[in-house]
Order: C-alpha cells, then sequence, then structure tokens
C-alpha cells in the first residue's frame, strides 16, 4: 500500500481456507486501526464483505478461482498474493498456472508467492526465475521432546488419547501457558474434547477450532481468558493462522491427505504421517511469544525418515477429479496447462475417458476441448471420486440416496472391518452379523445401522471399547461418518432428497453400476 498499490485495483490476497482469510483480513484491520469491510475486507463462501472503499481484499482461493472465469484478465486487482503456497492444494496449483499464463499480457499486474516452509526455488523457476525474498520471523527457542505413542522396549498399551493425557500432564509441571493439540479431523476434535473435559482439570478451559465451526465459536480462541487454555484443532492451525497465547504444541505427527489409489480407482482421505515440513510448522506454532516447547508423539528417528515436503496434491488425485474441476472452472486444456509440476499425460487420457463413460464431458468435433454437460457440473460439486459421485447422482432416481451415500463414503476409505492374522477366525465370527446374501455393499449398509444405533447407546469411551471388541477400527469408522457427513451437506445444497424408508436392493445395485461401467464383465464370455 506504501508503494501506491490498491489504488489503480485491489491488492487481492488469498488464503487456503475461509476460517484464514477471516482471521487475517480482522488482523490486518486491526493494525491499519479500522475496521474489517472497510479499506480491509474479505469474502469468502456465504459471506461479502467488500466495499467500494476497499483496497486489500482477503479471499479463499476458491472464490479467486471463480472470480477468473468472469474476469479473464483479472482488471479489478493490481496485485495479487498467494499465501500459504506449499500447501500445494488443487487450487493453489491451478492458480500458480493461470498466473503463469496471464502475466505477459497483464505486464502491470504484481504476483507475490509467499510461505513459511516453501521451496522456492521451483517457483522462482516457474514464473521465469522471479526474484526471492526472504524474511526472517521474531521467534523464540522451541524445545522438542520425543515422546512416541508406544515404545519399542515397552510392553504396555497406550493409545493416542492416552499420549496426549500424559503430554498434557507433563506440560502441566512446566511454567503456565496455553496447548495447542493437532487432530486429524472434527470427529477426532470432539472425542478428545471430551476426555479432557471428563479429567476436570482445574483452571483450564478447552476449545475446539475447525474450518466448519461457526463464527462465534472460531472466535473464542482470540478472546482474553484466565487460567490455562487447551486448544484442539486441524491443520487449520498449521498454517496462516496464530492462535494467541500458545506455549506449547502437542503433535500426533499425523493429518487427514487426500490421496488416489490406482489399485482401488477410488479418491480416499486416509490418516497419514505428516511432512518434515508440516511438522515444523507445527512445532513453528509455538515460541512465538516466549520460550516453547514442543512434543511430537513419534520418535526422532520416524521424523527423519519422513519426506521433506508433502505431495503435491495434483500428483496424488485422480486426474478424472481435476479435469472435472479444471472443466468446471474452465481452465482449459490440462495437457497444456502450465503446472509447477504437471501430471503424466497417460494419466490424464485415462481421466479423460473415465468421464466420457461417466457421461459428465462431451468433446468438440477435433476432440481438443472439453465442456462439462449438467449432470458433470454436479459431479464436480461432491467431495468423493466421480464414479462414486455418479452413483450418488444416479441413486435419487432409484430413491436409495441414503445408501449410495452410506456405501461411497466407505468405498472412500480403508475398510474399517479389522481382521488380525492372529484372530481371523474371531473378527468374521463378529462381522458374520453384518453380511447381506444379496451384496457384500449392503454390509456396509448393515454395519452403519448398527453403528449409529450402538453410538446412540453408549459414551464415547464405551463405544471406542465396542469397536476394539467388534474389530472395527475406531479411526476409521469416524473418516467413514466424517465423508458421509460432506456427502449429505452439499446432497442437501444439490436440492436432492434424501430416503428415510430403507431402499430395495435392486434399486441400490443398479445406481452403483452407473459408477461402475467400465468394471462390469459377462459372465456368458468365460
Amino acid at each position: 500500500m506504501e508503494l501506491g498499490r490498491g489504488i489503480k485495483g485491489l491488492i487481492g490476497h488469498t488464503q487456503p481456507r475461509r476460517l484464514a482469510a477471516r482471521t487475517v483480513a480482522n488482523r490486518i484491520a486491526e493494525e491499519l486501526q479500522t475496521e474489517p469491510g472497510g479499506c480491509i475486507g474479505y469474502k469468502v463462501r456465504f459471506s461479502d464483505h467488500v466495499s467500494s472503499n476497499t483496497m486489500v481484499k482477503l479471499m479463499t482461493d476458491g472464490i479467486l478461482l471463480a472470480e477468473i472465469q468472469q474476469d479473464r484478465l483479472l482488471m479489478q486487482y493490481d496485485t495479487i498474493i498467494i499465501d500459504e503456497a506449499h500447501e500445494r492444494s488443487l487450487n493453489i496449483d491451478f492458480l500458480l498456472g493461470y498466473l503463469k499464463e496471464l502475466l505477459p499480457r497483464r505486464p502491470d499486474l504484481k504476483v507475490i508467492i509467499t510461505s513459511a516452509t516453501i521451496d522456492p526455488e521451483r517457483f522462482s523457476r516457474h514464473f521465469n526465475n522471479a526474484p526471492i525474498i526472504e524474511v526472517s520471523g521474531r521467534t523464540y527457542p522451541v524445545e522438542v521432546r520425543y515422546r512416541p505413542i508406544v515404545e519399542e522396549a515397552d510392553d504396555t498399551e497406550r493409545d493416542q488419547l492416552q499420549a496426549i493425557f500424559d503430554a498434557v500432564d507433563e506440560l502441566g509441571r512446566e511454567s503456565p501457558g496455553d496447548i495447542l493439540i493437532f487432530m486429524s479431523g472434527e470427529r477426532e476434535i470432539r472425542d478428545t474434547a471430551d476426555a479432557l473435559n471428563k479429567l476436570n482439570l482445574r483452571h483450564t478451559e478447552v476449545l475446539p477450532l475447525y474450518a466448519r465451526l461457526s463464527n462465534s465459536e472460531q472466535n473464542r480462541v482470540f478472546q482474553s481468558h484466565s487460567g490455562r487454555r487447551i486448544v484442539l484443532a486441524t491443520n487449520v492451525a498449521e498454517t496462516s493462522l496464530t492462535v494467541p497465547g500458545i506455549k506449547y504444541v502437542i503433535d500426533p505427527g499425523t493429518a487427514r491427505i487426500s490421496r488416489y489409489s490406482y489399485r482401488t480407482k477410488v479418491q480416499r482421505l486416509p490418516i497419514e504421517p505428516i511432512s518434515q515440513a508440516s511438522a515444523n510448522q507445527r512445532k513453528g506454532r509455538c515460541g512465538r511469544v516466549s520460550e516453547g516447547i514442543c512434543i511430537r508423539l513419534y520418535s526422532e528417528d520416524d521424523f527423519l525418515s519422513r519426506p521433506e515436503f508433502t505431495d503435491p496434491e495434483i500428483l496424488r488425485t485422480n486426474l478424472a477429479s481435476v479435469i472435472l474441476q479444471m472443466t468446471a472452472l474452465g481452465l482449459g486444456d490440462i495437457a497444456a496447462f502450465p503446472f509447477v509440476e504437471a501430471p503424466d499425460k497417460r494419466n490424464i487420457q485415462d481421466g479423460v475417458r473415465l468421464l466420457e463413460e461417466l457421461g459428465a464431458i462431451t468433446a468438440d468435433e477435433q476432440q481438443t476441448a472439453y465442456k462439462l454437460t449438467p449432470l458433470g457440473r454436479q459431479l464436480s460439486q461432491l467431495p468423493v471420486d466421480p464414479r462414486l459421485a455418479r452413483m450418488v447422482l444416479e441413486a435419487q432416481k432409484h430413491g436409495c440416496v441414503r445408501e449410495a451415500m452410506i456405501i461411497t463414503s466407505a468405498l472412500s476409505i480403508q475398510d474399517p472391518r479389522e481382521r488380525p492374522v492372529d484372530k481371523q477366525q474371531a473378527s468374521d465370527e463378529k462381522h458374520r452379523r453384518f453380511h447381506d446374501k444379496e451384496s457384500d455393499f449392503l454390509a456396509f449398509v448393515n454395519l452403519w445401522n448398527y453403528l449409529g444405533e450402538q453410538q446412540k447407546a453408549l459414551s464415547s469411551n464405551q463405544f471406542r471399547r465396542l469397536c476394539r471388541t467388534d474389530y472395527l477400527n475406531y479411526l476409521r469408522v469416524r473418516e467413514w461418518q466424517d465423508i458421509y457427513t460432506q456427502l449429505r451437506q452439499v446432497v442437501k445444497e444439490l436440492g436432492i432428497p434424501v430416503n428415510s424408508e430403507p431402499a430395495e436392493y435392486r434399486e441400490i445395485h443398479v445406481a452403483l453400476l452407473t459408477g461402475l461401467l467400465s468394471h462390469i464383465g459377462d459372465e456368458r464370455c468365460r
């Protein structure tokens, strides 16, 4: 702004998440002693606080991508800042590629790529050897303590929850200060919060922090307080968002990372070990106001064996999904698009064939450009693999949307039923009650109904124990429920009714087949 930017056009500043866009806008407004919505505005899904006086506009990267469809040259901006570029989400990679193409046509546009843990040389080369500016932060020393959940020489059983209790107890013997604990998802946060509250820790407040909380609930972590505060957060608190007063961090070392399985042909959201860069980013959440301590619930050898950076989403995503999103956003031919790291052309061709099979895209006469069908536009909004999304949309015609969402969310994760080598007969006996003579798919519906009944009747600790005795993986069960909840939310937004009565097997089967056309065989051809 001191250089005159934000006058001829807006300074656009993107963040990966809505919560970060809003809180960063509030912080900049506070620094400039103004109110959000004036000189400093923000725009996220369902909330627009930009006025005619706005000079700096915070927004999610998805908002800027959507604007490109109406403003191909981004003429309303004189500066674009892409923050947290190290996350390398599809949206960020789409923006980096589009801006590379745009700059020769907009030489007046300034583009700034920022991140704390970025690989600067790679991004500099992408933008024709752009200059690199390094800004050192003012931080205090942080001591790292490794406390693996299970020590190699220790026979005692200890799960993640107990490891967190032990770490909280250890930090309770240190000087006063708030604790930030990273968790893999919302349900895990809720369960851990319940368990911590039952400990009745003196003068301690436990708060959740994740993207789908209401604004008022999110704002609680930024309000002043007395006593100690324990904040349970997803990786929304890993970057772009600084929770005030954090002196200690507990890092289990895992996160949900979207990944495409070439074997099962399904996009999944497994819980995986984080990269070294992400672990260091988490460590950096403390040590901002004073010396800090980071307790890692894994060993130092484990940390050193991890990859330096997280794989870009473009390299771990079904390219059918990528092509679908690019076509929806009007970003052109994926094979010619200037990605920071381009995907394999053979995988691109496979993705195109799949989308044509699903009826999601149609090609022009030269077979060089594609456009979305009305069905494809709906598919692009569902947060699962396009094959699975096709099943959910078809289920509307057959009155089995609920069953289709249960089955497709189950197919998006690793099977929650466990079968230990030394207990195969016992686990098979436990799981036999869920079998269905018509279909293995319906076993998922039976299991889902059983889990729902038990969860209503039991406390969270009792339910966790039930999962163990029934040879069910508790974390995968929670993951299954999370994906179902996301699907249900989008289905509601699309105006698709969900059946309340059980559907017939034949109707479910027909809906599922629409997403698996290339997997259908003719038994007569054996």
